[in-house]
């Protein structure tokens, strides 16, 4: 199992810097958060909390996971970067397909795309696209993306997307990695047809253990058993040695880690407290679970 650091809600002067210390300390990958923006009121609750609310405030930092990308990877050499998970729902496939193509180019196709179809109605309307229809949108969006990131002249007809002959190059020289997010029936059977994973929101051990196995079944239904599959988590209730062990055992591949936290240092603490924390943790967990 690989462990991946998080980083959402840092600073982010401190981004470029955690990168280089994470690298240093073995994780595998950077998790990348995004949020368009904060819109003082929302019609729909947050899934991913008890009550529906947003852990977050309108202050809070937050960096185009894109943008991010690019700059953390001019600072090192070895980590990838993925987002988890970036709104799909929301955005332009073709100039989304610009921006990936780019990132894969300028990290040495160190880059996977986590996606999510969003969930706030507004971030939706005020950019332009709409709310309803939003899972085969991005079913086509996705089509599109891996279109187009496949390189050389393409087209594309769809009930959504619909473009003539077009090419984006320098096409990435390795397939990016789609990582498909969602707790819901559909967003499983979407990450077991189409994504090169699966990867989670805030969740508990007992319902991820019933996830990887509702995954395990619907990837057999669609032929696709036997292909390469990452499972990458977010668990709440497993912590320590013994805690990743078991998320091993359970199916996970990637596990997506904050350990500043674990140590009690805020998502706002010092940059030196966070790194002494990533070392630590490497120490007591990654050495141990990875050797």
């Amino acid at each position: 199992m690989k462990f991946t650091l998080a980083v959402a809600m840092s600073p982010l002067d401190q981004l470029v810097e955690l990168a280089r210390t994470a690298e240093e300390c073995g994780f595998a990958s950077i998790a990348l958060p995004d949020s368009l923006f904060w819109s003082e009121k929302v019609s729909a609750d947050y899934p991913y909390t008890p009550d529906g609310s947003r852990f977050w405030t309108a202050e809070t930092p937050w960096a185009d996971p894109l943008i991010a990308a690019a700059a953390m990877g001019a600072g090192t050499s070895r980590i990838r970067f993925y987002t988890q998970v970036l709104k799909l729902g929301s955005r332009n496939p073709v100039l989304l397909a610009r921006q990936v193509g780019s990132v894969a180019a300028l990290t040495g196709d160190r880059f996977g795309l986590g996606v999510g179809l969003g969930w706030s109605p507004e971030e939706f309307a005020w950019c332009g696209t709409e709310y309803a229809h939003r899972g085969p949108r991005s079913d086509e969006a996705i089509e599109v993306l891996k279109l187009i990131l496949g390189g050389g002249m393409v087209e594309y007809h769809g009930k959504y997307y619909d473009f003539d002959r077009l090419q984006m190059s320098p096409a990435p020289r390795q397939p990016v990695p789609f990582y498909v997010g969602g707790h819901t029936e559909a967003g499983l059977r979407r990450a077991a047809r189409i994504g090169d994973g699966w990867t989670s929101a805030m969740i508990k051990f007992g319902d991820l253990q019933q996830i990887v196995a509702r995954l395990g079944e619907l990837r057999a239904e669609y032929g696709r058993a036997d292909e390469p599959f990452e499972i990458q988590a977010v668990s709440i209730d497993k912590f320590g040695v013994d805690g990743y062990q078991d998320l091993a055992a359970a199916g996970v591949t990637d596990a997506i880690v904050m350990p500043w936290l674990l140590y009690g240092v805020g998502f706002d603490g010092e940059l030196a407290a966070k790194q002494d924390a990533l070392r630590r943790f490497a120490y007591e967990v990654i050495e141990k679970v990875t050797a």
